[in-house]
Protein backbone atom coordinates (compact mmCIF):
# COMPACT_ATOMS: atom_id res chain seq x y z
CA UNK A 1 0.00 0.00 0.00
CA UNK A 2 1.14 3.60 -0.66
CA UNK A 3 2.44 5.84 2.29
CA UNK A 4 -0.42 7.78 3.40
CA UNK A 5 -0.07 10.72 5.55
CA UNK A 6 -2.73 12.82 7.76
CA UNK A 7 -1.39 16.59 7.84
CA UNK A 8 -4.64 17.84 7.20
CA UNK A 9 -8.46 17.14 7.75
CA UNK A 10 -8.76 16.90 4.05
CA UNK A 11 -5.58 14.39 3.40
CA UNK A 12 -8.76 11.71 3.94
CA UNK A 13 -12.13 11.56 1.56
CA UNK A 14 -15.69 11.47 3.19
CA UNK A 15 -15.52 7.24 2.17
CA UNK A 16 -12.36 7.17 3.83
CA UNK A 17 -13.23 9.06 6.73
CA UNK A 18 -16.74 7.27 7.03
CA UNK A 19 -15.01 4.10 7.54
CA UNK A 20 -12.87 5.32 10.21
CA UNK A 21 -15.76 6.46 12.25
CA UNK A 22 -17.04 2.85 11.44
CA UNK A 23 -13.67 1.19 12.75
CA UNK A 24 -13.73 3.39 15.37
CA UNK A 25 -16.70 2.48 16.89
CA UNK A 26 -16.32 -1.50 16.74
CA UNK A 27 -12.28 -0.63 18.09
CA UNK A 28 -14.32 1.41 20.75
CA UNK A 29 -16.93 -1.57 21.38
CA UNK A 30 -13.61 -4.47 21.69
CA UNK A 31 -12.29 -2.36 24.22
CA UNK A 32 -15.48 -1.73 26.26
CA UNK A 33 -15.80 -5.34 26.72
CA UNK A 34 -12.25 -6.43 27.00
CA UNK A 35 -11.92 -8.33 23.99
CA UNK A 36 -8.09 -8.13 23.09
CA UNK A 37 -7.63 -6.52 19.58
CA UNK A 38 -3.71 -6.48 18.63
CA UNK A 39 -3.50 -5.87 14.48
CA UNK A 40 -0.61 -3.78 15.23
CA UNK A 41 2.17 -6.74 17.13
CA UNK A 42 5.35 -5.13 16.61
CA UNK A 43 4.42 -2.12 14.89
CA UNK A 44 6.27 1.06 16.42
CA UNK A 45 4.88 4.29 16.78
CA UNK A 46 7.44 7.16 17.49
CA UNK A 47 5.90 10.41 19.10
CA UNK A 48 7.66 13.91 18.35
CA UNK A 49 6.35 16.43 21.17
CA UNK A 50 7.86 20.20 20.39
CA UNK A 51 4.74 21.30 22.05
CA UNK A 52 3.26 19.79 25.70
CA UNK A 53 0.82 17.98 25.59
CA UNK A 54 -1.70 15.76 28.22
CA UNK A 55 -4.41 14.04 25.96
CA UNK A 56 -2.10 13.51 23.07
CA UNK A 57 0.47 11.88 24.35
CA UNK A 58 -1.83 10.05 26.66
CA UNK A 59 -4.47 8.91 23.52
CA UNK A 60 -1.39 7.77 20.83
CA UNK A 61 0.28 6.31 23.40
CA UNK A 62 -2.36 4.54 25.04
CA UNK A 63 -3.81 3.48 21.70
CA UNK A 64 -0.67 1.95 20.26
CA UNK A 65 -0.42 -0.25 23.05
CA UNK A 66 -4.03 -1.29 23.26
CA UNK A 67 -3.12 -2.25 19.27
CA UNK A 68 -0.88 -4.56 20.25
CA UNK A 69 1.91 -2.01 19.37
CA UNK A 70 4.69 0.08 20.96
CA UNK A 71 5.28 3.81 21.39
CA UNK A 72 8.10 5.94 22.37
CA UNK A 73 8.23 9.51 23.19
CA UNK A 74 10.90 11.82 22.21
CA UNK A 75 10.73 15.40 22.86
CA UNK A 76 12.99 17.89 20.52
CA UNK A 77 14.97 19.28 23.78
CA UNK A 78 16.08 15.78 24.15
CA UNK A 79 16.53 14.70 20.60
CA UNK A 80 19.16 16.26 18.28
CA UNK A 81 15.73 17.82 16.32
CA UNK A 82 16.27 20.20 19.09
CA UNK A 83 20.15 20.66 18.52
CA UNK A 84 19.73 22.11 14.79
CA UNK A 85 19.53 18.53 13.37
CA UNK A 86 17.37 19.29 9.80
CA UNK A 87 14.20 17.98 9.72
CA UNK A 88 14.20 16.34 6.64
CA UNK A 89 17.76 14.31 8.12
CA UNK A 90 15.85 13.42 11.41
CA UNK A 91 12.89 12.08 8.79
CA UNK A 92 15.19 9.70 7.00
CA UNK A 93 16.79 8.07 10.44
CA UNK A 94 13.34 8.13 12.51
CA UNK A 95 11.43 6.54 9.56
CA UNK A 96 14.08 3.46 9.24
CA UNK A 97 13.41 2.84 12.32
CA UNK A 98 10.02 3.04 12.96
CA UNK A 99 6.30 1.89 10.92
CA UNK A 100 4.71 5.58 11.84
CA UNK A 101 5.07 8.67 13.44
CA UNK A 102 3.25 11.37 14.79
CA UNK A 103 4.23 15.01 15.23
CA UNK A 104 3.23 17.86 17.80
CA UNK A 105 5.00 20.60 16.39
CA UNK A 106 4.30 24.47 15.67
CA UNK A 107 4.69 25.38 11.73
CA UNK A 108 2.54 23.05 9.40
CA UNK A 109 5.39 23.63 7.32
CA UNK A 110 7.66 21.40 9.98
CA UNK A 111 5.42 18.37 9.37
CA UNK A 112 4.95 18.97 5.73
CA UNK A 113 8.97 18.47 5.35
CA UNK A 114 9.20 15.69 7.87
CA UNK A 115 6.69 13.65 6.23
CA UNK A 116 8.32 14.62 2.43
CA UNK A 117 11.32 12.44 3.54
CA UNK A 118 9.58 10.02 5.64
CA UNK A 119 9.17 6.10 4.45
CA UNK A 120 6.25 5.50 7.01
CA UNK A 121 3.01 7.69 7.32
CA UNK A 122 3.30 10.98 8.99
CA UNK A 123 0.52 12.00 11.78
CA UNK A 124 -0.26 15.74 12.41
CA UNK A 125 -1.28 15.54 16.20
CA UNK A 126 -1.15 19.33 16.34
CA UNK A 127 0.12 22.01 14.48
CA UNK A 128 -0.42 26.16 14.89
CA UNK A 129 -2.82 25.81 11.24
CA UNK A 130 -4.39 22.25 12.24
CA UNK A 131 -5.39 19.66 14.73
CA UNK A 132 -7.17 16.98 12.70
CA UNK A 133 -7.30 13.96 15.00
CA UNK A 134 -9.04 16.25 17.95
CA UNK A 135 -11.95 17.02 15.01
CA UNK A 136 -12.12 12.65 14.30
CA UNK A 137 -12.58 12.68 18.05
CA UNK A 138 -15.43 15.60 17.44
CA UNK A 139 -17.32 14.17 14.99
CA UNK A 140 -16.66 10.52 16.57
CA UNK A 141 -18.19 11.97 19.60
CA UNK A 142 -21.38 13.58 17.30
CA UNK A 143 -22.31 10.65 15.87
CA UNK A 144 -22.48 8.12 18.69
CA UNK A 145 -24.77 10.98 20.06
CA UNK A 146 -26.44 12.57 17.38
CA UNK A 147 -26.09 10.37 14.26
CA UNK A 148 -24.49 11.61 11.02
CA UNK A 149 -23.31 14.78 11.09
CA UNK A 150 -23.65 15.60 7.34
CA UNK A 151 -26.36 18.58 6.95
CA UNK A 152 -25.47 19.37 10.52
CA UNK A 153 -25.12 23.15 11.42
CA UNK A 154 -22.09 23.76 14.39
CA UNK A 155 -21.27 27.07 15.86
CA UNK A 156 -17.86 27.72 16.50
CA UNK A 157 -17.58 30.75 19.28
CA UNK A 158 -14.21 32.36 19.62
CA UNK A 159 -10.80 32.11 17.92
CA UNK A 160 -10.41 31.15 14.41
CA UNK A 161 -7.26 29.01 15.66
CA UNK A 162 -5.94 25.30 14.24
CA UNK A 163 -9.02 23.96 15.84
CA UNK A 164 -11.42 26.28 14.16
CA UNK A 165 -9.65 25.70 10.87
CA UNK A 166 -10.02 22.09 10.59
CA UNK A 167 -14.23 22.06 11.45
CA UNK A 168 -13.94 24.19 8.50
CA UNK A 169 -11.89 21.61 6.44
CA UNK A 170 -14.16 19.22 7.89
CA UNK A 171 -17.05 21.02 6.93
CA UNK A 172 -16.13 20.78 3.39
CA UNK A 173 -15.26 17.25 2.83
CA UNK A 174 -18.44 16.21 5.06
CA UNK A 175 -20.96 18.19 3.94
CA UNK A 176 -22.31 20.04 7.13
CA UNK A 177 -22.15 23.38 8.02
CA UNK A 178 -20.28 25.69 10.37
CA UNK A 179 -21.15 28.96 11.69
CA UNK A 180 -18.38 31.24 12.69
CA UNK A 181 -18.21 34.36 15.21
CA UNK A 182 -14.42 35.68 16.26
CA UNK A 183 -13.81 39.19 17.34
CA UNK A 184 -12.58 41.82 15.42
CA UNK A 185 -9.39 41.07 14.08
CA UNK A 186 -9.59 37.30 14.52
CA UNK A 187 -11.41 36.62 11.43
CA UNK A 188 -11.07 33.25 9.41
CA UNK A 189 -8.28 33.33 7.20
CA UNK A 190 -9.45 31.22 4.44
CA UNK A 191 -5.64 30.42 2.89
CA UNK A 192 -4.28 29.83 6.07
CA UNK A 193 -7.66 27.37 7.14
CA UNK A 194 -7.12 25.41 3.59
CA UNK A 195 -10.37 25.74 2.56
CA UNK A 196 -11.83 25.93 -1.43
CA UNK A 197 -14.73 28.20 -1.09
CA UNK A 198 -17.54 29.56 1.53
CA UNK A 199 -20.04 27.56 0.55
CA UNK A 200 -20.07 25.50 4.21
CA UNK A 201 -19.20 28.05 6.23
CA UNK A 202 -20.71 31.60 7.23
CA UNK A 203 -19.29 34.59 10.11
CA UNK A 204 -20.99 35.99 12.50
CA UNK A 205 -20.02 39.12 14.15
CA UNK A 206 -22.70 38.46 16.95
CA UNK A 207 -21.58 35.37 18.40
CA UNK A 208 -25.30 34.44 19.76
CA UNK A 209 -26.09 34.60 16.15
CA UNK A 210 -23.57 32.49 15.01
CA UNK A 211 -25.24 29.72 17.87
CA UNK A 212 -28.86 30.08 16.89
CA UNK A 213 -30.19 26.92 16.09
CA UNK A 214 -26.54 25.28 15.80
CA UNK A 215 -26.52 21.36 16.46
CA UNK A 216 -23.41 21.54 18.16
CA UNK A 217 -21.70 24.33 20.09
CA UNK A 218 -18.25 24.49 20.25
CA UNK A 219 -15.34 26.57 21.41
CA UNK A 220 -11.42 26.85 22.38
CA UNK A 221 -9.35 28.44 24.84
CA UNK A 222 -8.90 32.33 24.06
CA UNK A 223 -5.20 32.02 24.40
CA UNK A 224 -3.37 29.55 22.55
CA UNK A 225 -0.25 27.97 22.95
CA UNK A 226 2.35 30.43 21.75
CA UNK A 227 0.20 33.04 21.84
CA UNK A 228 0.79 33.92 25.54
CA UNK A 229 2.45 37.63 25.06
CA UNK A 230 -0.98 38.30 23.78
CA UNK A 231 -3.10 37.43 26.94
CA UNK A 232 -4.51 40.28 28.66
CA UNK A 233 -5.09 41.90 25.29
CA UNK A 234 -7.39 38.68 24.19
CA UNK A 235 -8.64 38.80 27.53
CA UNK A 236 -10.29 42.36 26.71
CA UNK A 237 -11.40 41.04 22.95
CA UNK A 238 -13.18 38.08 23.59
CA UNK A 239 -14.74 39.18 26.94
CA UNK A 240 -18.35 38.64 25.22
CA UNK A 241 -17.60 35.46 23.23
CA UNK A 242 -18.12 32.91 26.63
CA UNK A 243 -20.35 30.43 26.14
CA UNK A 244 -23.11 30.19 28.47
CA UNK A 245 -26.45 29.47 29.28
CA UNK A 246 -27.81 32.00 27.36
CA UNK A 247 -25.98 30.86 24.10
CA UNK A 248 -26.77 27.43 24.72
CA UNK A 249 -30.47 28.31 24.88
CA UNK A 250 -30.81 29.82 21.39
CA UNK A 251 -29.35 26.66 19.90
CA UNK A 252 -31.31 23.43 18.92
CA UNK A 253 -32.77 21.95 21.88
CA UNK A 254 -30.78 19.31 21.83
CA UNK A 255 -27.67 20.64 20.88
CA UNK A 256 -24.36 19.74 22.33
CA UNK A 257 -21.34 21.40 23.93
CA UNK A 258 -18.17 20.51 23.22
CA UNK A 259 -14.46 21.57 23.85
CA UNK A 260 -10.88 19.95 23.17
CA UNK A 261 -9.80 20.81 26.12
CA UNK A 262 -8.36 22.47 28.66
CA UNK A 263 -10.77 24.60 29.71
CA UNK A 264 -11.06 27.94 31.46
CA UNK A 265 -14.30 28.20 33.37
CA UNK A 266 -15.38 31.22 33.24
CA UNK A 267 -13.43 32.54 30.22
CA UNK A 268 -14.68 30.90 26.63
CA UNK A 269 -17.60 29.15 28.73
CA UNK A 270 -19.26 28.89 31.72
CA UNK A 271 -18.56 26.35 34.44
CA UNK A 272 -22.78 25.65 33.96
CA UNK A 273 -22.36 24.69 30.10
CA UNK A 274 -18.90 22.85 30.50
CA UNK A 275 -20.49 21.02 33.23
CA UNK A 276 -24.15 20.65 32.40
CA UNK A 277 -26.26 18.54 30.52
CA UNK A 278 -25.32 20.10 27.06
CA UNK A 279 -21.43 18.86 27.70
CA UNK A 280 -20.43 15.70 26.27
CA UNK A 281 -16.65 16.87 26.66
CA UNK A 282 -15.79 14.10 28.81
CA UNK A 283 -16.69 11.94 26.15
CA UNK A 284 -15.13 13.36 23.23
CA UNK A 285 -11.84 13.41 25.10
CA UNK A 286 -12.10 9.56 25.39
CA UNK A 287 -12.69 9.20 22.02
CA UNK A 288 -9.33 10.88 20.55
CA UNK A 289 -8.06 7.84 22.31
CA UNK A 290 -10.25 5.14 19.73
CA UNK A 291 -10.90 7.60 17.02
CA UNK A 292 -6.92 7.73 16.61
CA UNK A 293 -6.64 3.77 17.23
CA UNK A 294 -8.61 3.10 13.61
CA UNK A 295 -6.39 5.96 12.02
CA UNK A 296 -3.30 4.16 13.35
CA UNK A 297 -5.26 1.08 11.65
CA UNK A 298 -5.85 2.62 9.00
CA UNK A 299 -2.40 4.15 8.06
CA UNK A 300 -0.75 1.00 8.56
CA UNK A 301 -2.84 -1.93 7.26
CA UNK A 302 -5.49 -0.05 5.03
CA UNK A 303 -8.94 -1.23 4.95
CA UNK A 304 -10.14 -3.75 7.26
CA UNK A 305 -13.35 -5.86 5.64
CA UNK A 306 -14.19 -7.97 8.44
CA UNK A 307 -12.59 -9.24 12.26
Amino acid sequence: MSIRHFLQFNDLSRDELDYIFERALWIKAQFKDYQQYWPLTDRTLVMIFEKASTRTRLSFEAGMQQLGGSAIYLNTRDSQLGRGEPVEDAAQVISRMSDIVMIRTFEQEIIERFAANSRVPVINGLTNEYHPCQILADILTFIEHRGPIQGKTVAWIGDSNNVCNTWLQAAEVLDFNVHVSTPPGYEVEQERAGLYGHAHYEEFADPMEAARGADLVTTDVWTSMGFEAENEERMRDFADWQVDADMMKVAAKDALFMHCLPAHRGEEVSADVIDGPHSVVWDEAENRLHVQKALLEFLLLGRINKV
